[in-house]
């Protein structure tokens, strides 16, 4: 997603509670870069304070076992701060209250349609968006994000990175054009 596109979401007033935890979750994970089962699986034990002194994540992936830690941005705190007394979180030891994964995703395409987002919205997008918009995009090196995201490998995060260069060449074309057309102007000038 863009910047564009996740400010909209998070600005978007939504008539249902439950498209605003929906929404919730979903930009939690646009900040944190965990996965769905990761999420579900969070406690207010993987809260801890990090080599900074701020709070950090910290949690093993369940796809590969591998610990992520990861600093919380304010977003993310806002979020957690704002299901700390839902019943499922604190009945249930759960960082947030989170539907299965196959309502979030048939919820985000709601959500999408509601905010005019043209694309198919799920919830690893988000994993994505913190990865490209959320973080490379912002100067984060590679290997911090990978680290964060828990990768084994960092020619797993070179994915995001290869998005982030189809994005540059996209941006860059446009200006080739322009600067194209001006060398035509110029061309036709100087011939006449």
């Amino acid at each position: 997603m863009t910047e564009k596109e996740i400010q909209d979401l998070m600005e978007k007033e939504l008539v249902s509670d439950r498209l605003e935890l929906v929404r919730d979750i979903f930009i939690f994970s646009c900040f944190t870069g965990l996965a769905y089962i990761d999420v579900k699986q969070l406690s207010k034990d993987n809260i801890v304070l990090g080599i900074d002194g701020d709070k950090w994540i910290n949690k093993n992936r369940q796809k590969t076992d591998t610990s992520s830690r990861i600093p919380i941005l304010p977003t993310a705190q806002f979020i957690i701060d704002k299901y700390a007394n839902h019943p499922v979180c604190v009945n249930e030891d759960k960082l947030l209250p989170i539907f299965s994964n196959q309502k979030m995703n048939a919820y985000l395409k709601e959500i999408a349609t509601v905010c005019g987002i043209n694309k198919e919205l799920t919830f690893h997008i988000a994993r994505h968006t913190f990865a490209t918009t959320v973080t490379l995009s912002n100067g984060v090196p590679i290997e911090t994000v990978s680290k964060m995201l828990g990768h084994t490998n960092l020619k797993t995060t070179q994915h995001y990175a290869k998005i982030l260069d189809k994005k540059i060449s996209e941006d860059m074309k446009i200006l080739k054009d322009k600067f194209s057309i001006n060398v035509n102007r110029r061309s036709c000038q100087n011939s006449i």
